[in-house]
């Protein structure tokens, strides 16, 4: 999912032999009797049955090594461990075992020594912090740091995409500017508790979104207003690049009867309702966490609510010297999705990206969360470069 394929598939007989017909595009959905291709003509729907063959192909141009270390530090920073270390140029990472990426060394650049040396290294630094060794690599950037982990036996996590698109989301006004609104005033609220309401309309939210079963420090697990955690959503890597998963058409405006309420909140902290969903969805927040998730000089979690109930999060970043609005955990609890709501927190952080001076956008999502790359790529992102996290043998 994600990327780029080339399709051979059936499309007639002639005197007993097969016809055949190729489809270049990126895989952007796959189930049990379709696929479907986002090509140069639009949306390509192939039932497998057709298929005669498929295989990937290279991106039309790849990214440079420079732009590939230049956004893996921007994700860094923007989902900073708690514990720090390094060897030569690459990262060392812990934060109590809360996520993949916090916890996880980065090999981008040179470790000061022979590779077998600097693997046996990042070995020791994780024992010392009682955790299990483990390696995030960047491809093709680290591809020699995987071969030298394939001939130790390290076991390889499912492929995540790191998918970029410049910003704005928005098309920009007639004099160039960027709304903050595409819609009529009639459009539900978004605000931000740092300042007035972005739009100029009142409708401040309570500030823990009265979800109530929360408890104050976040950590009561479960704690949406309708008992559930949003169980399901998948992001691949530790809360990185997070969405609901069943969005539908994504659009910000595209929610209908009750959801056309929504009202929306950008806050420079997390909510204890905002930390109760995402302490449901990752299974606790320990106080690393916290540390991953707000030791950003610029960082706003969003806050969407529906006649006063919290029904979806999400968390924006901007770092890699202002240029790179990263989204993460972009969560929607079960009973609102299908609504448009991702999209819309998606399109309200990036408004506020624009406004910080952010000129593109990141996000990092495992490559089978067909839901999540589909509605990224209707978003209009795509691929940058792909990570695998490598966990040492026990």
């Amino acid at each position: 999912m994600g990327h780029r394929i080339v399709v051979r598939r059936i499309v007639g007989i002639r005197e007993g032999r097969p016809l055949f017909s190729d489809a270049l595009g990126e895989l952007v959905e796959l189930s049990e009797t379709h696929l479907t291709l986002s090509t140069a003509q639009g949306h390509l729907r192939v039932p497998v049955a057709q298929v005669h063959r498929a295989k990937r192909v290279p991106p039309t141009r790849r990214p440079t090594a420079a732009a590939v270390v230049a956004l893996e530090r921007a994700a860094d920073e923007a989902w900073p461990a708690l514990t720090r270390g390094q060897l030569g140029d690459w990262l060392l990472r812990s934060a109590e075992g809360w996520s993949g990426r916090a916890n996880s060394a980065l090999p981008i650049g040179d470790p000061d020594r022979p590779l077998p040396a600097a693997v046996d290294a990042v070995e020791r630094w994780y024992a010392e912090q009682g955790q299990p060794p483990i390696i995030n690599t960047p491809l093709p950037l680290a591809a020699p740091v995987g071969a030298e982990l394939d001939a130790r036996g390290w076991a390889a996590r499912p492929p995540v995409l790191v998918q970029t698109r410049p910003l704005p989301l928005r098309p920009p006004t007639t004099n160039g500017a960027t709304p903050t609104n595409t819609a009529p005033v009639t459009r539900p609220t978004t605000t931000d508790r740092t300042g007035a309401a972005t739009d100029g309309l009142a409708g401040a939210a309570a500030a823990d979104g009265q979800t109530g079963a929360a408890a104050a420090d976040g950590q009561a697990g479960a704690a949406a207003a309708d008992g559930k955690a949003g169980a399901g959503v998948v992001d691949g890597q530790a809360g990185a690049g997070v969405v609901d998963g069943q969005a539908g058409a994504g659009a910000v405006d595209g929610q209908t009867g009750a959801w056309s309420n929504a009202v929306v909140e950008l806050a420079s902290a997390p909510s204890a309702g905002w930390l109760a969903v995402a302490a449901g969805r990752k299974g606790g927040l320990p106080e690393a966490a916290r540390h991953v998730l707000t030791a950003v000089d610029q960082v706003r979690f969003a806050h969407v609510y529906v006649d006063g109930t919290l029904v979806a999060i999400g968390r924006g970043t901007v770092t890699g010297q202002g240029r790179w609005l990263g989204l993460s955990l972009i969560e929607v609890l079960p009973a609102a999705r299908r609504q448009g709501l991702a999209g819309r927190v998606i399109h309200e952080l990036a408004d506020w990206g624009v406004s910080t001076g952010a000129t593109h956008a990141f996000l990092q999502v495992e490559q089978h969360n067909a839901a999540a790359v589909a509605l990224y790529q209707r978003l209009g992102f795509s691929t940058h470069h792909t990570y695998l996290t490598r966990v040492a043998p026990n």
